[in-house]
């Protein structure tokens, strides 16, 4: 006989027995004392509980639903048997993970009996899925090793380029991923030059085999950037993702990476350690293929996005208001308050964000303003240079100006100290072949000599030379 077995068999006695003893005291009249169905649930609720103060279950999740107050309803079931279970919202939010149908889970709880409707369930404390656990911890293992040697740090990943001329897709070439990509690409980026590597993303060896294909989308002439993803699929399929020998290539990878595995609630190693993580291929191919038109927009983008934000902010706390409303029991006075109390928040929350637009706008202004538009700047630069050439013009005149008044000065002592200003006091300037006379002991009789007079010039030969200082001879 299997523990469950013998675990309903002890059950079904201590059961017999608490009924047995409630009635007892009527078993000497030979009357039987009959239960009320409260009574009958009550001690049901007493004995199951006080038998059972914590169970370790597992089973498969069915029958999942995730109420809006935030508790989980569900069934666990194995081949032959099924038992209603619930998580509270408190237990619930501690989960890393959502519950869904089929998934196979181990829950710690206690065994809990609902009187009202005489059901019996496990109220869960702890849940964790089958199989996910020695990953997980593997996970957090290697993410810490990696962390702990700087692999994850901002200030070692290289920034993408602005436009990129050519782009390396590491992914399966027959899956969903490299489709989208694709589609992406060609519609918002024609131009762009897109080399796909193909390996497999899943399986025993596809950490291998996408170690090859990244080593060899390297090894490709004018490559920009890389694109490493695959679609989503549980953790055992992407798992070849959260390899210790892929994490480190890629750390080490000269061309930057985008690492887009699965969908955005998806977190692989290879996220960490790439220089970009996209949430989806998809997103990946928009992050390298930015349009002019997005660029230009963001802003408006993004305060749209943040109304809508708030808007459906708004929105779940009054669906959330209107079901606290109906469910509530307490007096009317309670209920008023808490909408005083509701509306208040609402305002300051209202204001408190208007506020921050209006600081946000104000800011935006005096940027703008301090900006200035690019006609402005030119104009500028036109008035600046202006003014330059202007004194370049004036320092030119300047310059030239000193120049000349240098220059008349040397043209009046050069005259001054002309032969020719001598000659116009009475003397004159004897040449012998263009040679200047000084002495007698220069010439012959006979020789033929050139006189400069202060007007004009006479050509003379020598007859008699005079050797007395002074004296003169004939010509």
């Amino acid at each position: 006989m299997s523990d469950q077995e013998d675990l309903k068999a002890e059950t079904k006695s201590l059961l017999k027995t608490e009924v047995s003893a409630k009635l007892s005291g009527s078993l000497d009249m030979n009357e039987p004392h009959v239960l009320s169905i409260e009574e009958l649930n009550l001690s049901i609720k007493q004995l199951l509980e006080g038998q059972f103060n914590l169970v370790w279950v597992r089973g498969e999740v069915s029958n999942f639903k995730a109420h809006t107050s935030g508790h989980y309803y569900f069934s666990l079931k194995d081949q032959k048997s099924q038992i209603s279970a619930v998580m509270f919202r408190g237990f619930g939010s501690r989960l890393k993970f959502k519950p869904v149908d089929g998934m196979e889970v181990i829950v710690r709880g206690r065994i809990s009996v609902y009187e009202p409707r005489g059901n019996y369930q496990v109220l869960c404390e702890m849940m964790e899925p089958v199989g996910a656990g020695a990953l997980q911890k593997a996970f957090e293992q290697l993410k810490e090793k990696l962390k702990s040697e700087g692999l994850f740090e901002a200030a070692r990943k290289k920034p993408l380029p602005t436009l990129p001329k050519h782009l390396a897709v590491v992914t399966s070439p027959t899956g969903a991923a490299i489709r989208d990509i694709l589609n992406i690409l060609s519609r918002r980026a024609p131009w762009l030059e897109v080399t796909v590597v193909p390996t497999v993303v899943q399986g025993e060896s596809a950490a291998e085999k996408i170690c090859e294909a990244l080593a060899n989308a390297q090894k490709i002439p004018d490559i920009d950037v890389i694109i490493l993803g695959r679609g989503g699929g549980s953790v055992e399929d992407m798992w070849c993702f959260n390899d210790e020998k892929l994490a480190r290539q890629i750390a080490a990878s000269q061309i930057p990476v985008i690492s887009a595995v699965g969908h955005e609630i998806d977190f692989t190693i290879s996220d960490f350690v790439a220089d970009l993580r996209a949430p989806t291929p998809s997103a990946a191919a928009e992050l390298v293929a930015k349009s002019s038109q997005e660029l230009t927009n963001r802003l408006q983008q993004l305060r749209k996005l943040l109304d809508l934000g708030l808007q459906k902010h708004f929105k779940a706390w009054e669906q959330k208001l209107q079901i606290l409303t109906k469910g509530l029991v307490d007096p009317q006075k309670k209920l008023q308050d808490l909408n005083l109390r509701n509306d208040d928040l609402v305002n300051r929350l209202q204001m408190a964000m208007e506020r921050l637009f209006s600081d946000r706008l104000y800011e935006l202004q005096i940027l703008e303003k301090r900006l200035g538009t690019p006609l402005t700047i030119v104009l500028e630069r036109k008035r600046k240079l202006e003014f330059l050439r202007q004194r370049l013009d004036r320092s030119a005149v300047r310059h030239v100006e000193i120049r000349q008044s240098q220059l008349q000065r040397w043209f009046s002592v050069l005259d001054t100290l002309s032969p020719l200003k001598v000659v116009d006091r009475g003397y004159s300037i004897v040449k012998k072949d263009k040679d200047i006379i000084k002495s007698t002991s220069q010439i012959r009789s006979g020789d033929l000599l050139n006189i400069t007079l202060a007007q004009g010039s006479i050509d003379a030969r020598v007859e008699k030379i005079n050797e007395s200082i002074g004296g003169a001879s004939g010509l």
